[in-house]
């Protein structure tokens, strides 16, 4: 297998988010060769501007500029960051739900970005002109999970136990006091928009109410425009009377447990995941070892 065989194998087996961090950092190593090499912006049309006007001609820029960063330390943060929310949230909710949190974050925070910029006097902060970075949807997936498990613990650094709460409290206050110093006053209203729609979603949801679904079907339809048509008949079988006919005990247990599984992830998406019982909550804490 070729070099170019073996990481397209590899990328094809990521998950949604591992994708998403790939393609993130080949792009800034595409950009960042262009740039030293070249002195060419590559990306200069998906990089989101901060005027209005501009904005009307590049529209895509508002998705397209959470995949852009402007420095190494950039990518790191925002790339690890999402690693660690994303492997935590996809274990307890829908992979799609978890992607409308994500995507929905980007899309607010450069809403805001764009308000904030168009409506706010120039002379009262510093802008830089276009608007990179995964931030927002970073932001709207941190406030997603203080909202809605806020007492859940994490452990840091192997030393301490510290709640979601605590982490958001900090962080949030961090960039608020950022903002009002005037350190690039229009990135960090962006991660307020993202923290907007994180908790929106999160208290919603804790309601029984996902915001995200018309979201969902929107990006569905749009997929299936890039999905080649097959030309292949569909052929009907009868359903076996048994969907373990001939499966080993322990291939029968595997599918018990894995129907089990998603009964409780089910369940976790339309009632919370304070909603389990203590042998439910137990079981999927054991499954996810």
């Amino acid at each position: 297998m070729s070099t170019i065989q073996d990481l397209k194998y590899k990328f094809n087996n990521l998950d949604a988010f591992g994708k998403i961090i790939a393609i993130n950092v080949i792009v800034f190593i595409i950009g960042l060769i262009f740039k030293s090499l070249l002195r060419f912006n590559l990306f200069t049309y998906f990089e989101m501007p901060s005027d209005i006007m501009d904005f009307l001609f590049q529209p895509w820029s508002i998705i397209t500029y959470g995949f852009l960063h402007n420095g190494l330390l950039h990518l790191a943060f925002n790339m690890l960051f999402l690693y660690y929310l994303s492997q935590m949230t996809t274990n307890l909710f829908r992979p799609k739900m978890v992607l409308n949190i994500y995507f929905l974050g980007i899309i607010f925070g450069g809403l805001a970005y764009l308000a904030f910029s168009n409506l706010v006097p120039s002379s009262f902060y510093g802008v830089n002109g276009v608007l990179v970075g995964a931030s927002a949807g970073v932001s709207a997936l941190l406030l997603f999970v203080a909202t809605y498990m806020p007492n859940t613990e994490i452990r840091l650094f192997n030393a301490f136990n510290v709640k979601w709460k605590h982490v958001a409290m900090v962080i949030v206050g961090l960039d608020f006091i950022r903002m009002i110093s005037g350190l690039n006053q229009g990135g960090y209203v962006t991660h307020f928009g993202g923290y907007l729609l994180g908790y929106v979603y999160a208290t919603k949801l804790l309601k029984g109410s996902d915001i995200g679904k018309g979201f969902e079907r929107t990006m569905d339809t749009v997929m299936s425009w890039f999905k080649p048509k097959s030309n292949l008949k569909t052929v009907y079988r009868k359903p076996k009377k048994k969907q373990y006919a001939g499966k080993t005990k322990d291939e029968f247990n595997a599918f018990n447990n894995q129907k089990k599984i998603d009964l409780i992830l089910d369940k976790i998406s339309k009632s919370g995941y304070e909603s389990l019982t203590a042998e439910e909550k137990e079981f999927l804490f054991k499954a996810g070892k």
